[in-house]
């Protein structure tokens, strides 16, 4: 099969379009004839040498396509049903996962992380993270949507347990994740407040954020908490992290709540604890979701209750481009492949 796949860590140049082996699919696992998988930050790390993973690697963590053969064992998909890949891969046995919570499995993985990914003519992945789409949907909206819908998911619903009549601070708001948790934010009836750069200040309003800030703009954390009316937010909802972490924590409300959810700009960050005992914060990490938060939040995207947004849908030989639009901070929303 055809596949993009690097052989050793670097820039975007390490990415070569190659002809390797079918994959097979082993007992309890599927075979997928993809026909769209997306991007994200993850896929930049990946490259640059985030460990844990074999080379030569695929990347590629959002995908959708075709059952195309069964491992032993599995009767719950014929071939030929399309789908949608679950990308958290957890043990089912350990403590944790007996607790349903597959994203703190003591051997937790990401398929095109930890396992090889969807950006190749197949992917083999286990039967369990699949889910049919229904007629009609396309592809590239099924793609586009599982990575970054499942960690806004449970960082705004259950982690920061957000209600409606709240505010919500979202950083980096032209990033996959961050559209997603505008339209769950705006879903559950709360206020939404987001940070972008000057160029996307216009799409993310379009988007229905009820107040946006250009992060270029000297002023524009003033401007922020002028208009809360100088209460602070309720959530703040960031992956920025060592840039934005002293001012996501003066931005809060008194009794606020920060989720993390990655650290773009740096994972060392200095805390003032006195923000912390005396609004009484909470602050919490999110990675992922487990096995019903994917659910529940696919059935809203299959609803058509909230939709991913797509930059761009382009053919697989363009791997290098997709990769160097992301790392510039040029996409808004997901860039999809199509192989």
């Amino acid at each position: 099969m055809r596949a993009a796949i690097f052989r050793e860590y670097g820039g975007a140049d390490v990415l070569h379009l190659d002809d390797v082996p079918d994959p097979a699919a082993g007992p309890g696992e599927i075979r997928v004839a993809v026909q769209a998988a997306a991007l994200n930050h993850l896929d930049v790390w990946t490259r640059r040498g985030l460990p844990d993973h074999t080379l030569p690697h695929i990347g590629g963590s959002d995908i959708a396509g075709i059952v195309d053969a069964l491992g032993a064992g599995v009767t719950s998909l014929a071939t030929g049903t399309r789908v949608v890949v679950n990308p958290t891969v957890s043990c089912g046995t350990c403590e944790w996962c007996v607790r349903g919570e597959d994203s703190l499995c003591t051997t937790f993985r990401i398929i095109g992380e930890h396992l090889q990914g969807g950006f190749a003519e197949y992917v083999v992945v286990p039967a369990a993270n699949l889910l049919a789409l229904p007629a009609g949907f396309d592809v590239e909206r099924a793609a586009a949507a599982p990575l970054a819908f499942l960690t806004a998911w449970r960082g705004l619903v259950s982690r920061a347990r957000l209600q409606s009549g709240e505010s919500v601070l979202i950083t980096g708001a032209s990033g996959g994740v961050a559209t997603a948790a505008i339209a769950l934010a705006r879903h559950f009836g709360a206020r939404v407040f987001a940070i972008t750069t000057t160029d996307h200040v216009d799409q993310v309003r379009a988007l229905g954020a009820d107040h946006v800030f250009d992060r270029n703009e000297p002023a524009h954390r003033k401007q922020l908490f002028d208009a809360t009316g100088r209460r602070g937010v309720d959530v703040v909802f960031d992956s920025v992290g060592a840039a934005t972490w002293h001012d996501n924590l003066r931005a809060l409300s008194r009794g606020g709540r920060l989720v993390v959810y990655g650290a773009t700009t740096g994972h060392a960050a200095s805390t003032d604890l006195r923000f912390i005992f005396w609004k009484q914060l909470d602050i919490m990490g999110t990675t992922m979701s487990n096995r019903r938060e994917f659910a529940d939040v696919m059935r809203l995207v299959f609803d058509g209750a909230v939709a991913p947004v797509i930059d761009v849908v382009w053919p697989l030989d363009r791997i290098r481009d997709a990769h160097l639009r992301l790392e510039r901070g040029e996409q808004f929303g997901k860039i999809v492949l199509v192989p």
